[in-house]
């Protein structure tokens, strides 16, 4: 990969054995990559990126405004999300085991123990995520499978600042950012299915669309949705 330089745009080029340029605007500020085939010159994706300026500049515009979270403190009143719905959270101090439990489908309720720091009850809070999203992800790898046609033999969760999931190729393990826990369930099955293309297809090439295209004909809708989302204060940082 390197980089070119259209007007005051910096652009990621990346050139492979694929028939078309793919354009690509990332999070959080807006990163532009193109995909282009080996034979097109940087003259031409000079050109082709001049065409799509406009498009490009929208998309920025998209992850300039995008809504991001304030640091939390993990006090009661606090916005925190979980499957894509905002619930208000409610700390309660007791001497018991800490948990968290949903209530009215409105609150998160956090128990703690009485002088609790705002690092401990984080860990308690995240400690639940965790485990919420490690629930979830044994029903859609088993339903995904059968679907595509492939196993995923590991997979992990783990706080990811810059995507939401990786594959490992060479052990055919896929990674989930933690993050999804707080993202609607079609999210997760979206980067779920997007990881498990890439079993199948390395590279986001023409094929790799296709496979999107058919396995999960609406992935766009829910790509959006999920770069529309609410972003806690350090995630894309």
């Amino acid at each position: 990969m390197h980089r070119i330089t259209v007007g005051n745009l910096s652009i990621d080029v990346v050139r492979k054995d694929i028939k078309n340029l793919h354009l690509g605007v990332y999070p959080p500020n807006g990163r532009v990559r193109i995909a282009t085939p080996l034979k097109i010159d940087d003259d031409a994706v000079s050109l082709f990126a001049i065409t799509k300026m406009a498009w490009i500049r929208k998309q920025q515009l998209k992850f300039e405004t995008q809504e991001r979270q304030s640091e939390r403190k993990f006090v009661s009143g606090e916005s925190h999300y979980y499957k894509g719905r905002r619930y208000i959270l409610n700390v309660i101090y007791c001497n018991a085991t800490p948990k968290v439990e949903i209530r009215n489908k409105t609150h998160i309720d956090l128990y703690v123990r009485v002088g609790s720091t705002n690092e401990q009850r984080e860990k308690v809070l995240t400690k639940w995520y965790r485990k919420q999203l490690k629930d979830q992800v044994p029903a859609l790898l088993d339903k995904w499978q059968k679907i595509i046609g492939v196993e995923v033999d590991d997979w992990g969760i783990k706080k990811m600042k810059t995507k939401w999931g990786t594959c490992t190729l060479a052990s055919r393990r896929i990674w989930l950012n933690l993050e999804l826990a707080k993202k609607s369930e079609q999210s997760l099955e979206y980067i779920i299915v997007h990881e498990m293309i890439h079993l199948i297809e390395r590279n986001h090439s023409d094929r790799f669309m296709a496979y999107q295209d058919k396995f999960m004909p609406h992935w766009r809708l829910y790509k959006e949705e999920l770069n529309r989302s609410m972003l806690s204060h350090d995630i894309w940082g």
